[in-house]
């Protein structure tokens, strides 16, 4: 955890890895995820690098898995993810891997096919022995029904034509036009019937099964049934033979019944000869994947490396935390033979990549920082802060009891449960973006608990936890507050100058009985703007004072001088004296001389014009002096902060040659600094008011929430005014969760994340790093 408030110590390295040891090293580095490595060859294309032939390989592998894949997916079978996270195979045990898997693709390939042609072959003979069956319904009939006489064949004899059969199977879509293109075609030489076939079979072109419709065509003279086979071709038809005569059509029949039995058992087996292939596959395929995509991985990292003159030795540079040094050194040895593989440091004028290690509570608050700006290499890192800064600002915005309790035990349930595959595996991104956020929200939710308290609201009503601090009963005792003076009064004062009227501070928060007050708003607006400057100007404050680490650990002590010191004064001089005012005026004011009490924003005004107000009198003697030597100092840390660092590199680099330009551009930058440091303490405590703008919205929306829907259900106190009581609190509840929950939620996290990025970083984080990124074998993401 070290590491959280500073990212680690990474420095450069060389890898020297035998020839015969490369592999299994990179290999066991890639089981542990400890070092970036660096391209060596990068002018070189990815075909002319030493190991292409070997990607190549896993990349063929690849598409052999991809066709066992498909396969088992057109079965109806998943392959299950790999149990347990196999080592990258040796040579000897990928070429076995490729033979094995070819083999199975090939075997899956035959099977398939021949599976295929067997479908095709006994959805064919099924297809002829129905015609058969529905074709006798018309030639043993005098009459079909619904049509022409249809002459049997046996009176053959005594026509002078001979009648012949066109029999197939047809489109159910197709059947109207080709109905009406026979008839047009052959001018009503024939007689057509058509059936639906008893039972549903597969259309071979898409897959789906449908009822096909049987078409018996009869007809004269050997020009027209070239007719009408060229218009069954036309449309797709399958013709069968149909024998002339019933005995003939009788001994096909039979004959077909028997050809499909022996089909059937043979497609039998080879169903069965397939599943248990497909089982195979399933069964190995998983460890192969996960194999072969780490062995493609090493490969792809052993072309960045380089040769030595003797190409006995590969030579690889890497990013490496310095904590780690002792655990690749040992992974070295595993996994060389002679372990003569070692790992040197080289010394180096480049800015080490940042490593931050986290876990699953730190996580999300380093991803808020991380969105800004990855911190630069061991700069001060603003996410230990945050977990308390950020839920506490985004509370300050959204304080209510109710509404917190129900974030947190939404937070709180993802908690408990986010060892579930279910919550995990989710492909939902707004859901997997809370999942991952869910020590985040509840910590919102926790802290808005206690700033609900604080502002006396759960749900937008005040709870009385406490005794009110405020007796009506001695006002009414003690004051001119007659019959006719409350005849005619609807709203009553209560004067805190009267005594046993106001008994002290209510013990914790806000006192409840202000809830019942026509000044409620009037007096938390007051408050909350007071609370809102007075953290921001300290939330400031301790950005600056983060500063100072910076400048210590990069040695850099005169910038505690000419930059901190600087800061400090123009920010405490002008905005700390505002908050020292606003507690003065709350101690040194009392409700008896409260009207009489000065207004701190004239003198704020006045102290910037070096006046005094009469009507306003002064806090405290000598007001105006000690004002006029802050706003001196202020003015007066101004140019030391401006000139004080650029001049202070030129005299240390005076003997140097420092050109011109490189001064022009160290001051071009302190200026811009100071320019944004020094506005920026105006317009950043200004923007620290939307603590105060958002609270109170959040306040009146629940306030209009309660008063439009909820209060409505307790209207009618009779049976009735129960019933509707259940769809008025339903309704309250969706447009809690979805208004005040999501909406308001979303908007006080956009706000909080916008004081921390803004008003907060801008102080002391850079935020121009980037993020070492080891080479580790990543989990199995095949698609």
């Amino acid at each position: 955890m070290g590491s959280l408030f500073r990212s680690e110590e990474v420095c450069l390295a060389q890898l020297f890895l035998q020839s015969a040891s490369a592999y299994s090293c990179i290999s066991e580095l890639g089981e542990r995820g400890l070092l970036e490595f660096r391209d060596l060859n990068p002018k070189v294309s990815p075909f002319q690098r030493r190991f292409v032939g070997e990607v190549r390989r896993c990349e063929e592998m690849e598409k052999t898995f991809t066709f066992l894949q498909q396969e088992l997916r057109a079965a109806g079978r998943l392959p299950a993810p790999c149990p347990e996270s196999p080592r990258a195979p040796a040579a000897r045990e990928a070429l076995r891997v490729q033979e094995q898997s070819e083999q199975l693709a090939q075997e899956l390939r035959e099977v398939s096919r021949s599976r295929s042609s067997l479908r095709d072959r006994l959805r064919d003979l099924r297809q002829h022995l129905h015609v058969l069956r529905e074709g006798q319904r018309f030639t043993s009939l005098p009459v079909g029904p619904g049509r022409e006489p249809i002459l049997d064949p046996s009176l053959h004899h005594h026509l002078d034509r001979k009648i012949n059969f066109v029999a197939g199977v047809i489109h159910p879509w197709r059947v109207t036009a080709f109905e009406r293109l026979l008839w047009r075609a052959c001018r009503g030489y024939l007689v057509a019937s058509f059936v639906e076939m008893p039972e549903p079979m597969e259309d071979p072109a898409t897959g789906e099964s449908i009822t096909w419709v049987i078409f018996l065509i009869s007809y004269w003279g050997e020009q027209i049934g070239q007719k009408i086979r060229k218009i069954s071709n036309c449309f797709h038809c399958q013709v069968y033979g149909y024998p002339e005569s019933e005995a003939s059509r009788t001994e096909a029949i039979t004959r077909l019944h028997g050809q499909i039995q022996e089909l059937s058992v043979t497609l039998e087996e080879t169903e069965k000869y397939l599943a248990e292939v497909l089982d195979k596959v399933a069964q190995v395929l998983p460890t192969w994947r996960v194999q072969v995509q780490k062995m493609k991985a090493i490969y792809l990292v052993l072309n960045q490396c380089s040769f030595d003159v003797t190409k006995k030795c590969l030579i690889a540079e890497v990013w490496c935390p310095v904590r780690d040094l002792t655990q690749v050194q040992d992974a070295l040895r595993q996994g060389s033979v002679s372990g003569s593989c070692f790992v040197q440091r080289v010394p180096t004028t480049e800015s080490p990549p940042t490593l931050i290690r986290t876990n699953k509570f730190t996580a999300g608050f380093q991803s808020i920082v991380d969105a800004y700006g990855v911190a630069s290499y061991q700069e001060v890192n603003p996410a230990p802060y945050a977990i308390i800064t950020f839920p506490f600002i985004f509370a300050i915005m959204f304080g209510d009891v109710g509404h917190g309790l129900l974030m947190f035990l939404f937070a709180l349930w993802m908690v408990l449960y986010e060892d579930s595959p279910r919550l995990r595996q989710g492909t939902n991104e707004i859901w997997l973006t809370f999942f991952e956020g869910r020590y985040l929200i509840l910590l919102m939710g926790a802290f808005s608990i206690y700033t609900g308290f604080i502002y006396n609201e759960c749900f937008s009503k005040a709870t009385a936890i406490f005794p009110s601090a405020w007796s009506v009963a001695t006002m009414a005792n003690h004051s001119s507050w007659s019959s006719a003076y409350l005849a005619t009064h609807p709203s009553l004062t209560l004067d805190p100058n009267v005594t046993g009227v106001f008994q002290g501070p209510y013990p914790f928060g806000i006192d409840p009985i202000w809830s019942l007050a026509t000044n409620h708003l009037n007096f938390l607006n007051s408050f909350k703007m007071k609370m809102s400057v007075v953290l921001g100007i300290v939330h400031m404050g301790f950005g600056v004072m983060l500063g100072v680490f910076n400048h210590v650990h990069f040695q850099q002590r005169h910038r505690l001088v000419l930059e901190f010191l600087p800061e400090m004064i123009f920010l405490l001089a002008l905005f700390g004296y505002l908050v020292f005012l606003i507690f003065y005026k709350w101690i040194k004011f009392s409700a008896a001389d409260s009207r009489v009490a000065p207004s701190i924003l004239i003198h704020f005004i006045d102290m910037f014009l070096f006046t005094s107000n009469a009507e306003n009198l002064p806090l405290y003697p000598g007001q105006v002096p000690v004002q006029m030597v802050l706003v001196v100092l202020a003015l007066a840390s101004v140019p030391v902060l401006l000139l004080g660092t650029p001049l202070y590199q030129w005299c240390r680099q005076r003997g140097l040659t420092v050109g011109a330009h490189d001064f022009a551009e160290i001051f071009m930058h302190q200026a811009i600094h100071t320019i944004e440091y020094c506005l920026g303490c105006v317009s950043n405590t200004a923007s620290y008011l939307r603590l105060w703008a958002l609270s109170l919205a959040h306040a009146q929306l629940s306030e209009v929430l309660w008063s439009m829907v909820m209060r409505n259900g307790f209207v009618g106190l009779s049976y009735v005014g129960g019933v509707v009581l259940v769809p008025v609190f339903a309704a309250f509840a969706v447009l809690t969760v979805a208004i005040l929950l999501v909406m308001e939620g979303l908007s006080a996290f956009l706000h909080a994340l916008r004081l921390h990025w803004v008003e907060f970083q801008n102080k002391f984080y850079v935020g121009a790093g980037y993020k070492l990124c080891p080479f580790a074998f990543a989990p199995d993401t095949w698609e």
